[in-house]
């Protein structure tokens, strides 16, 4: 599975979630809050197609615990995808790389809550848009009142086909004072160099998306 997604893997403990669903045969901790500090950092795995409501929920309430995401996810049909994470483990940190690929229309949230102390939580998203797809991306990024020295970034990032729709609406609530709060949303497009340089080394028009697509999902 690892090479069939191309996830980088390290010696970690696994929550696996394949096309939506918990996979126990593949992880090594149950799909439950994170309350209990580990030796090694704990890495979610989302990856596969998903359908319909699609809900991911992250707790870590364990102090000085380090979270790995990483979500590599295909969506051909129209869908909705939740991503709640809430970190109360003061000296801990959660970070994630989700990647999705949109092929039809995709409503996707992500959603972060900062529920004490000295916690960070850094996710980048990255949507590659489909030809003629429709993505709505949002997201809130949340420090709550009494939680101090957070760190905190939600990015939205997005790649589109021609004919794509990308709603963003990444927004922040900070109510203690961080010490880093980031949040933003863009569109990537190859720079004019880069696509000369490949036609330099022979790529044709379909080969340079191919190679800019997986370069700007995988990078």
């Amino acid at each position: 599975m690892w090479n069939e997604f191309n996830i980088k893997t390290f010696p970690a403990e696994t929550i696996v979630f394949r096309d939506g669903q918990y996979c126990p045969e593949l992880s090594t901790l149950e799909n439950k809050p994170i309350d209990k500090k580990f030796d090694l950092p704990v890495h979610i795995i989302f990856v596969g197609e998903i359908n319909d409501n699609n809900t991911l929920n992250i707790e870590l309430g364990a102090d000085e615990q380090e979270v790995i995401l990483t979500a590599k996810i295909l969506n051909k049909k129209p869908a909705f995808l939740n991503i709640f994470i809430k970190n109360a483990g003061k000296n801990s940190k959660i970070t994630g790389n989700i990647f999705i690929e949109n092929l039809s229309e995709l409503t996707y949230k992500c959603d972060t809550y900062h529920l004490s102390k000295n916690t960070d939580i850094f996710i980048k998203n990255k949507v590659w848009a489909g030809k003629n797809s429709k993505s709505v991306l949002s997201g809130t990024a949340q420090i709550n009142k009494n939680c101090e020295n957070c760190g905190s970034d939600l990015s939205f990032t997005a790649m589109c086909e021609q004919g794509a729709k990308i709603d963003f609406m990444p927004a922040q609530k900070i109510s203690s004072i961080p010490k880093q709060a980031d949040h933003s949303a863009s569109l990537y497009e190859p720079t004019d160099a880069q696509i000369l340089y490949l036609r330099q080394a022979g790529l044709g028009i379909l080969e340079i998306k191919d190679v800019t697509k997986e370069t700007f999902l995988n990078e």
